[in-house]
């Protein structure tokens, strides 16, 4: 790909100078751990009615419990963050007119559109770490104690969960440029929430199979997904990788 790491450091100093992106990890990372840590102390006080809106999850205790909550809460709203900020690295280009500066550069747009993913890939490792960072701290502030084996386990699937969830929200760059703008982009974010949510209460015994619900259900319920089917994952950021990449190569720009 011509021009890859010219791309890359263009692509990584918009991405540090994004508020959208900032906002988006911090409300992911900060915001999952305040508001789990917040739920485990209201059940460890005794509050009925947040056990009660915690359902089953109230039957778990400490570090269970705490890391059972951020893991729902990443379920949907990391698909959500990724999609919004994937949406905004692509769309931007066209809201702000920089697309039309395209063919005056030496770098291709397959080396364009490697480098945004690219960068969006290192921005989901950092919020992941950030994310389990945080929701170690907030545990031992709590006052849940030392990490158990079991714990322990359950955060690296909550860290893995986290990357995963980043990868399947490719669509939202395809869908970014084909609709011009960010906002196509969050529409299919929430689109694939959506369709993973119903998806598993419809057919709960083939939910599996569906790369945008594999990783929630891994996470919740590992014994529940199969590693070939939480490979699919992968598979499907892989194939709208290059939906984007072939979008890109056939953009008209005097639209």
């Amino acid at each position: 790909m011509t021009g890859l790491l010219a791309a890359l450091r263009v692509e990584t100093r918009k991405a540090a100078a994004a508020l959208v992106l900032r906002v988006g990890g911090a409300s992911l990372a900060l915001g999952t751990a305040v508001l789990a840590a917040a739920l485990v102390a209201a059940v460890e006080t005794g509050n009925e009615q947040i056990a009660a809106k915690l359902g089953t999850f109230a039957e778990a205790a400490g570090w269970d419990l705490l890391i059972a909550i951020a893991t729902q809460v990443v379920a949907a709203g990391a698909l959500l963050a990724f999609g919004t900020t994937l949406g905004w690295s692509f769309g931007r280009e066209f809201t702000d007119g920089t697309i039309n500066g395209l063919p005056a550069i030496p770098v291709s747009r397959a080396a364009t559109v490697a480098a945004k993913l690219l960068v969006h890939l290192m921005w989901t490792v950092i919020v992941a770490v950030s994310l389990v960072c945080l929701l170690i701290a907030a545990g031992l502030a709590t006052g849940l104690g030392a990490l158990d084996a079991p714990a322990a386990a359950s955060l690296a699937r909550l860290f893995a969960l986290t990357l995963l969830t980043g990868l399947i929200a490719t669509p939202a760059a395809w869908a970014a440029t084909l609709g011009r703008g960010p906002l196509p982009g969050v529409t299919a974010a929430v689109a694939l929430i959506v369709t993973a949510q119903i998806a598993v209460v419809a057919f709960p015994a083939q939910g599996a199979w569906l790369p945008i619900a594999a990783p929630a259900l891994w996470a919740m319920q590992p014994t529940a997904v199969t590693g070939v089917q939480l490979l699919l994952a992968p598979v499907f950021a892989l194939a709208f990788t290059a939906v984007t990449v072939s979008a890109w190569r056939r953009l008209q720009l005097d639209r």
